[in-house]
């Protein structure tokens, strides 16, 4: 039983038990029946009355619950569909009081994570609109006077992130365009001139709309002052330029060079304006002095022809050059000139350069490979420009076999001399008788026995090198004209060492005049066949060198044979 119930019970036992005394005392008393019938109404009516009143006062209290039941559950519906959550699950097993109590609860949590939401909405809507005010963009879509769900809070802090970013990113290079603006526009002596470059130049950098449009706007501004900047760098180059010309052909003193020089570095309008007052003045200068001036370009025309393989017929066709008459027309011709053949070697100056990369193969005797890549690129420019690479009047192919044909021939000329001399040596021996010279007791290499001497014979040619026989066999020799084979039975079998495919034919002849003439004599004492010795090609070889360094002197010498090979005969 609850203890309300036992309380209940007692309520009633002692409303009886004051029944019972108050009956007593009104028997005591003598009460008549009649009052005490109306004393006993009294007391059931102030019971009564005070029992309804309590009733009346609970019921209140009930109906006050249900009341606030019903609101808490309203509310808590709105606020589900505001915050975007799913509805409430009440508890039905509890009672009244207690549902009332969690219901009015959950509304109190979720009236504060609405207020939260919308504090945090507020805020980052004042921050989306300072950034699009800074950066002319749409503020960010959202309603201000719902409740944002937590993704769209979560998306409204990303966007604000992203600004964020970009305005620092903008920021950044806004100072950057800004500074390269200044730094320009102060190379130009140059001070802002409209209300844009005002803005940008001499305003606050934090007060400055960072818009995508003034960011254009910007990299459009520096692009034109870097432009007029660097057309002033190049019309000070070229001032500069034709300041150092006209100083080396006038012979300028170095205390009138030194006047100008702190101008010679520099591009702004100042130093443009020197150089411009420093070349007129030259210019003046040089038509005073036109002979002067005359033979130095002349000379540095002479310079690019050379350069350039000019042949003789094309100096000869610029007439001006051997004109005596100067005046200033001709010195025009002449700059003219000087500056088209500049353009003109810069234009094929890759392949100028390879000729004389070849000539000084040639001269090194290591030509072969550069004349293979010097062919193949002057192939390709003569298949591009659809005309023929020159050199002294004639096509590259035909110039370099003409040199190695005037070499074999001079090779042919030397050894026919040598062939001759020693033909007619041979018909003094023949009439006079060899002389035969008596060899020396040195021991060849450390043999010991004579037939280790004799096998010389066998093993010479495969385990001596060239320089040892020539060394063993200088003071031995007998050159016999009866044992020495003749040379044209040599010539066939001689191979050039190291290679599958036969040299070239001028190296080639040299070879085989050597070791022939090495061969021939190693017969005639001790009558080794005459075979080709791989040693022996190998020292010829190295020979040669020296030889072919000396004979293309004196054949340059002799013959004049054009060291500068005379670049294309192109018609511009």
């Amino acid at each position: 039983m609850r203890k309300s119930e036992v309380i209940a019970a007692e309520s009633v036992a002692c409303l009886n038990k004051a029944l019972c005394h108050l009956k007593d005392i009104w028997e005591e008393i003598g009460i008549p029946e009649d009052q005490r019938l109306e004393r006993t109404n009294v007391v059931k009516n102030h019971v009564k009355s005070l029992l309804d009143m309590m009733i009346v006062e609970e019921e209140s209290l009930r109906k006050r619950l249900m009341t606030s039941i019903e609101k808490c559950q309203k509310e808590l519906s709105n606020l589900c569909l505001e915050l975007q959550l799913p509805p409430f699950q009440e508890d039905r097993s509890s009672t009244m009081l207690q549902q009332e109590k969690d219901l009015r609860m959950h509304v109190e949590v979720m009236l504060k994570e609405k207020n939260q939401r919308m504090q945090a909405l507020k805020a980052l809507t004042e921050q989306d609109q300072d950034l699009c005010d800074l950066l002319c963009l749409q503020p960010f879509s959202i309603s201000a006077g719902s409740v944002p769900s937590l993704e769209q809070l979560e998306k409204f802090h990303q966007h604000i992130s992203s600004l964020t970013a970009e305005k620092e990113r903008r920021h950044n290079e806004f100072v950057t365009l800004k500074k390269q603006i200044i730094f320009c526009m102060d190379d130009l002596d140059q001070l802002p001139e409209t209300s844009f470059e005002k803005d940008v130049v001499c305003e606050d950098e934090e007060s400055f709309c960072l818009s995508k449009e003034n960011i254009d706007s910007l990299k459009v501004l520096l692009h034109q002052l870097e432009t007029r900047k660097t057309e002033n760098e190049r019309v000070c180059g070229s001032y500069r330029e034709k300041i150092h010309e006209l100083w080396e052909r006038l012979q300028i003193p170095q205390d009138e060079r030194d006047a100008v020089c702190e101008h010679m570095t520099l591009s702004k309008k100042r130093n443009m304006q020197a150089l411009q007052a420093e070349v007129k003045r030259l210019e003046e200068l040089k038509l005073k002095n036109i002979q002067n001036v005359t033979e130095a370009i002349r000379n540095e025309i002479a310079v690019f022809w050379d350069k350039c393989f000019y042949s003789s017929d094309q100096r000869q066709a610029f007439g001006p050059f051997y004109d005596d008459d100067l005046s200033e027309e001709l010195l025009s011709l002449h700059d003219a000139e000087i500056v088209r053949l500049k353009q003109y070697y810069e234009d094929h100056k890759d392949l100028f350069e390879g000729v004389h990369k070849w000539e000084e193969s040639w001269r090194l005797f290591l030509e072969l490979e550069l004349e293979k890549k010097l062919k193949a690129e002057i192939e390709q420019w003569e298949h591009e420009q659809n005309r023929e690479f020159q050199v002294n009047g004639q096509k590259f192919t035909q110039f370099v076999t003409d040199q190695w044909e005037s070499y074999r021939l001079e090779k042919e000329r030397e050894k026919q001399e040598r062939q001759l001399k020693k033909s007619k040596q041979t018909e003094v021996d023949m009439v006079y008788g060899t002389v035969i010279r008596t060899p020396t007791k040195r021991r060849f290499l450390g043999s010991t026995t004579p037939c280790k001497a004799r096998k010389l014979n066998a093993t010479s040619s495969t385990g001596t090198s060239n320089s040892t026989i020539r060394s063993v066999f200088g003071g031995t020799v007998c050159h016999s004209p009866i044992s020495r084979p003749p040379i044209s039975a040599i010539k066939g079998n001689v191979r050039t060492p190291g290679h599958s495919k036969p040299p070239h034919q001028g190296l080639q002849e040299r070879n085989k005049e050597n070791i022939c003439h090495l061969t021939g004599g190693v017969a005639g004492m001790t009558k080794v066949p005459a075979s080709p010795q791989r040693n022996f090609s190998i020292n010829s070889v190295a020979s040669t060198y020296s030889e072919f360094q000396r004979d293309l002197s004196k054949s340059s010498k002799s013959k004049h044979v054009p060291e500068i090979l005379n670049s294309t005969i192109i018609q511009l």
